[in-house]
Order: C-alpha cells, then sequence, then structure tokens
C-alpha cells in the first residue's frame, strides 16, 4: 500500500503527467510539483505559496518524500555525464589526507590528551598518556560507536576532575539532537546513566557525582533547560536549576579555567549574561556575574579572585576590564586594563598566571598579542603572509609558560605552534602534511575592492601561478557567507587544491554581515543594513573581473545556510553575472521562516533578520527574500543542496524555492536539487565522506566551464 501511494505521489508532480507539458526546456524531463495554493495576509499584503504543501515536519508524507526522491532521480541522470569527474574529485580530496594521523597533546592534570586517526577509518580516537612516551589509554573509538549508523557525530568530551568518568554526547540522526552516555575509563564500561535529547555537552561538578546539561525544546530545538544530574539515578529525577524564558537567547555551559566555576551562558544577537555557580557546591543555584543589559556583551575569565571582563560597554569592539569577586555586578568597580581602540577587536582573551594573551583582528587581519598580567608590557607574534588567521588553542592550565596558538593561510596548510612565556620563542610542534602539495607553486593576496557606496570589501584571493594569467581569462570562483557576524577567514582548505590545480581563481567575499572588520562590520550587513551583503558580493565579482582575476562569462558563486541566502538574493539581483550557483542548505523563504515561532531559530534570530510581524521589518524582508522576489527571467545553472533532518534550515525551503523555480525560470540552463536523505544541516559526517559534499560542488562547476 505504501509502495502504491509512492507510485500515485510521483504522478502529482512528474512532468510526464500531461498538463504540466509546457516548461522551460530544462524543464523537459525534470519533477514539476503540483500546486496547491496556500495564502497568507499580513500588514495588508496577501501572498500566496503554491510549494507550502512540501512541508512535513514529521518527514513521513510519502507524497513529499517521493517529490525529493524524485528531485534525486532526476539530478542523478543530468549528472551521469560528469559522474567520473566527481568520482576523480573525490578521490583526490581523499588522497590529500595523511590516513594515520593526529593531534598535538596538550596537558590537564598531569595527562596529555589528544585525538588521532587511522587508516580509511571515518572517526576520530580519543586517547591520553600519561607522559609523551607512555602508553596509550583509549578513552573513545567513535568509529565503533558510528557502527551500524548511516550518520554520526560526536558531541563534545568531558572527563570528570579525578580523570575517572568520561561523558560524551552523540547524535546519530543529523538533528543535532544528542543522547549523553558516561564511560567508566578504567573498566570501559557505560554506565546505566544515559541523558536524552541534549545539546551534546555535560559540564561536571568537581565532586564527580553531579553533572549538568542542556535540554532542548522538540518543537523549535532550541536548548532551554539546565538540569542537574546525579550518577546512579534516572533522567526522570534529574533537577531543573535554570530554564530559559526568553526563546531570543541561546543557552550554554562551560567551566572556569581554575575549575572553580560552573558557567552558564546566555547570548542573543546583541545581548549576553553570564551566571556562577561553584562547582565544589554542585546543589546551590546559578546567580548572574552581571545581570543581562540590552545591546551589553560581555564575557568572563577569572584568575584566583580577580575576574577580567571582555565587554563591549561603551566600547563597540570591545575592551577588557576586570573587577574584584565581591564587586562583579557593579560596573562602577570595574576597573580597564586594556582600553578601547575602535581599529581592534578583541576576539579572545587567555588569562594566564603570568601572562594575558589576546587574539584580536585588526582591518580584518588577526593577531595574537602578549602582554604582562597589568596589561603592559605588549609583545606581538609576527606574521608575514598577505592573507591567513591565527587563533588561540587549547590551553587549559593557567600557570603553564607556553600558549598554544594555530596559524592557516590559503597558501599554508593547518600549524600548531607553542609559544614560549620565557624565552620568547615559538615552536613549530605540527603542520598538516597534505601529499603532493609545494607551497609555492601557488599565490595568495589581499584586495580591497569598491563597492558602490564607495566601502571598500576586503577580498582574499588564491591562484596556482602557473596556471593564472591576469588578464581575464580565467574561472573564477567567488564564496560569501555574510550573516551572524561570523568571518569566513582565508584558512587552507584541502578540497580547493582540486579547482586550483585546474586553473580556477579562488576568492572569498569578506561582504558586510560578518566580523572581518570589526564590530561595525557586522551592523552593516544584518537587519535593515541586510542589502549591503548582496550588493557587496555583487560588486566585488564586477572588481574581480575588471583587474583580470577571472573571465566574465566563467563566474560561479558559492554560499551555504545564510550564505544560502546570499546566493538566493543574488541570484536575483544579478543572476546574469554567474554562469553558475552552488546553494547549499540556503535560507530563502526568509519571511514565512521568521513568522513561524514554532520552527527552530527563529524568534532568536529576530535582532539578525527582523521581527516581520512588526511591519518596517517585514515589508524590508519582503524586499529581498530569495523565494518571494523570484521573476520570470533567465537564472544561472544552479545546484541547489539540502539535508532532510536539518535543524536549521528545514529542507522544505530550498524544495519550495526549486519547485518555484522551475516554473518560473525562462532559461534552459540546469537545476538540481540534491537532498540527502540521511543527514542534515552538516551534510555527511566522516572524515573522508565531508568530500563528497565538496565533490559533488567543484564537478558540477567544472563541468559547466568544460573542465571535465
Amino acid at each position: 500500500m505504501k509502495h502504491n501511494a509512492l507510485i500515485a505521489g510521483v504522478c502529482l508532480f512528474m512532468s510526464a503527467c500531461s498538463h504540466h507539458s509546457a516548461q522551460a526546456p530544462e524543464a523537459a524531463d525534470a519533477p514539476i510539483a503540483k500546486k496547491v495554493p496556500h495564502t497568507m495576509a499580513l500588514h495588508g499584503v496577501s501572498r500566496t505559496d503554491n510549494y507550502y504543501w512540501l512541508r512535513d515536519d514529521k518527514r513521513e508524507s510519502p507524497e513529499v518524500l517521493a517529490y525529493l526522491n524524485a528531485e534525486n532521480a532526476y539530478a542523478k541522470a543530468r549528472m551521469s555525464g560528469w559522474t567520473a569527474l566527481k568520482d576523480t574529485l573525490f578521490d583526490e580530496m581523499k588522497s590529500r589526507l595523511v590516513k594515520d594521523d593526529s593531534s598535538v597533546p596538550y596537558r590537564w592534570k598531569g595527562q596529555y590528551y589528544y585525538r588521532r586517526v587511522e587508516g580509511e577509518r571515518e572517526y576520530p580516537i580519543i586517547a591520553r598518556k600519561v607522559s609523551l612516551d607512555a602508553p596509550e589509554q583509549v578513552l573513545l573509538d567513535a568509529n565503533e560507536r558510528a557502527a551500524g549508523h548511516e550518520f554520526y557525530s560526536l558531541g563534545r568530551t568531558t572527563i570528570s576532575e579525578d580523570g575517572k568518568l568520561l561523558a560524551f554526547g552523540e547524535d546519530t540522526l543529523s538533528r543535532r539532537i544528542y543522547r549523553i552516555y558516561i564511560k567508566d575509563i578504567a573498566t570501559g564500561a557505560l554506565l546505566d546513566d544515559v541523558l536524552e535529547n541534549t545539546e551534546g555537552e555535560a559540564i561536571w561538578a568537581n565532586d564527580g557525582q553531579h553533572l549538568f546539561y542542556i535540554a532542548k525544546d522538540p518543537q523549535t530545538l532550541l536548548g532551554y533547560q539546565v538540569f542537574r544530574h546525579k550518577l546512579g539515578t534516572p533522567q526522570s529525577e534529574d533537577v531543573l536549576v535554570y530554564e530559559e524564558a526568553d526563546d531570543s537567547f541561546y543557552i550554554d555551559l562551560g567551566k572556569s579555567l581554575d575549575g572553580s566555576q560552573i558557567l552558564l551562558y546566555h547570548q542573543s544577537t546583541t545581548t549576553s549574561e553570564v551566571q556562577l555557580l561553584d562547582a565544589n557546591a554542585p546543589l546551590g543555584e546559578f546567580v548572574p556575574f552581571l545581570p543581562r543589559e540590552e545591546d551589553h556583551e560581555y564575557s568572563i575569565t577569572k584568575l584566583g579572585d580577580t575576574y577580567y571582563v571582555l565587554t563591549n560597554w561603551q566600547a563597540t569592539n570591545f575592551r577588557l576590564m576586570a573587577v574584584d569577586k565581591a564587586h562583579t555586578a557593579d560596573k562602577s568597580r570595574w576597573r580597564e586594563v586594556l582600553p578601547y581602540d575602535e581599529a581592534v577587536r578583541i576576539e579572545d582573551v587567555l588569562v594566564l598566571k603570568s601572562a594575558l594573551v589576546l587574539q584580536t583582528r585588526e582591518a580584518g587581519k588577526t593577531h595574537i598579542r602578549i602582554y604582562q598580567p597589568d596589561g603592559t608590557a605588549p609583545t606581538e607574534i609576527e606574521f608575514d603572509e598577505a592573507a591567513y588567521v591565527t587563533w588561540l588553542g587549547m590551553n587549559p592550565e593557567q600557570d603553564s609558560t607556553l600558549v598554544r596558538f594555530h596559524y592557516s593561510s590559503l597558501t599554508t596548510p593547518d600549524s600548531t605552534f607553542d609559544y614560549n612565556l620565557s624565552t620568547g620563542k615559538r615552536e613549530l610542534k605540527k603542520q598538516l602534511q597534505v601529499p603532493g602539495f609545494e607551497a609555492g607553486a601557488y599565490q595568495s593576496e589581499r584586495l580591497m575592492l569598491p563597492a558602490r557606496d564607495g566601502t571598500l570589501v576586503p577580498v582574499s584571493v588564491v591562484y596556482r601561478k602557473d596556471k593564472f594569467n591576469k588578464d581575464g581569462s580565467n574561472p573564477l570562483y567567488q564564496y560569501g557567507y555574510g550573516a551572524y557576524g561570523s568571518v569566513v577567514d582565508p584558512d587552507f582548505s584541502l578540497s580547493a587544491l582540486s579547482l586550483l590545480d585546474r586553473g580556477v581563481v579562488y576568492a572569498i567575499a569578506h561582504v558586510r554581515g560578518g566580523e572581518m572588520l570589526g564590530r561595525p562590520w557586522y551592523d552593516a550587513g544584518r537587519m535593515f543594513n541586510k542589502i549591503n551583503s548582496f550588493t557587496d558580493f555583487i560588486d566585488v565579482t564586477d572588481g574581480l573581473v575588471k583587474l583580470g582575476y577571472g573571465a566574465k562569462d566563467k563566474v560561479v558563486a558559492s554560499g551555504a545556510s545564510a550564505g544560502g541566502l546570499l546566493m538566493g538574493a543574488v541570484a536575483n539581483m544579478a543572476g546574469e553575472k554567474y554562469l553558475a550557483i552552488n546553494a547549499g542548505v540556503p535560507f530563502v523563504d526568509v519571511v514565512t521562516t521568521m513568522l513561524d515561532e514554532s520552527i527552530p531559530l527563529t524568534t532568536n534570530e529576530y535582532d539578525e533578520w527582523g521581527n516581520p510581524n512588526e511591519k518596517p521589518s517585514f515589508d524590508y524582508m519582503l524586499s529581498y527574500s530569495p523565494y518571494d522576489n523570484l521573476a520570470r527571467k533567465a537564472y544561472p545553472h544552479m545546484l541547489v543542496t539540502t539535508g532532510l533532518h536539518d535543524s536549521q534550515v528545514q529542507y522544505f525551503e530550498p524544495a519550495k524555492w526549486v519547485a518555484k523555480l522551475r516554473d518560473y525560470k525562462t532559461d534552459s540552463n540546469e537545476l538540481l536539487l540534491v537532498t540527502d536523505m540521511e543527514a542534515g544541516h552538516g551534510g555527511k559526517s566522516g572524515r573522508y565522506r565531508q568530500f563528497e559534499d565538496m565533490a559533488l560542488e567543484y564537478g558540477f562547476f567544472l563541468h559547466h566551464w568544460g573542465l571535465e
């Protein structure tokens, strides 16, 4: 019966049905979704969504699943001519991974912890040693845990203070809903304690008997409750110690570097709060460090009885202050350690007994500076490449005289360093091995290109020297994101080598909406400034072509999630400038999604996009929403990917978008929808399998460039 229902569902949308015969040439054999008008009215505006029926929250509708499977079958047929290319790309990417590899061990409480991978196995092995030359003790083999699962994601792993117990989270559905397990390290046995429906991380109290975790709302998938669990008791007896009443906030748990405090973080787009609990008194209550204040963001780190506060109070790009334990909630008692500099965005702070270490961003470039504990005598770790990123690594011991940091660039594989505070020297501990890669064969550049309003937009560019001619003849791949203040840093990409080695110029447009140029750069690309993200991307394309970095008819664009929104808007606004576009898990039905509070990640993103229940926001969001602004015109070749179990951008957004695109577009260009029926927002899991998605995207572009 179910099989027959699936067949019947196919007949509702397949182009073989006679009433769907009049379509653009590309769609002749494509699945054509039926139209079921669904009208929505608000603020005097009536919108009709003919494909609203594709939403199935349970993901069980035979008709919907049949449509998605038909799109997959169509895409597979259309890709048959370049399947061998896709397979070649996948093999290339896999070959760049060293089969047996390990992270650099870090020391915590007298033991050295690390992760390693081996052979063709997809997942890490977590291990430790009492000394670097001692025998290994395996804490967890994720490959064994992943056996039998199409998808597997390991959440955070945390060790009890006495080093005897391991807590770890697992997601086997790709909805970012984790089950937490507890393992006795000495025996290897799992305890009976199993915690369902969590964010995937447990924070241990210092007694080794209590741990804290965040539970998720089953509908919105927001983590909103903090529970305390006592080992040996059922989850039904866990104590609710905090519930977030404001659904515009995310919450998270952590622990102070000295292990004395359990930290509860609250974060909306523009406001934050930290609450504290004595890790030695787990039956106590969380107490605010400083109660939340609208538009005030701060984070804290502790050294003895002093707290260091990274705050944007009267400092848009943040400054560092300090306060004694007894006066945290009184900002008048906060004292400035490092003054505000509008040209410097402080991104991270490490407080050690002998030094303050800051990770900053200035003019788009990251820096690491070492200060004395009182904020004097800065020393900077120098780097000499045009486009790179550096960041603080795992530094779990406050009395250490070594600072671990990482470095990567478009032409330098990820590198791990230790900086000696006593000698001022740095030591390279490990650089990612990439078989066959010669850094000298490639060149990176940092450009500042003008947007239409005169603003200069940072652009990171890399190419292979012997295949690049600055005469406008090369294919050009341009990537962008531009949301949440997230920065797409110019770091090393194993997969991108497959484009560079074929003569493709690779560019990252650091558009407004990210935080490449500090917090004002983010504010200039969100809410009522969102259009800047789209026009920046288009103007960077024009600038790169004008300067000869790419051929006008060989430009492709790519972005995922909020970057998929960028792709959808760019396709509507200037699709003629692009040969092809890849939109991964794209957020394209902006207004409808942001009006539905039952969908994950809606109410807590009003400060990012706006609240469409308010007319000014509704009108502005409607002006750029890709789904609402599709036009009857030509579009580039387009590859759209999604995951059936995506918890961030629900699968039905890209599915509806493609269905409407098929109806509206007037060209014969290719339009493919590929739905991973097993995965979610992050795509396929596994060390090797992750490259399948990149091989698909790059194969699509290389095919349309004619570079098979």
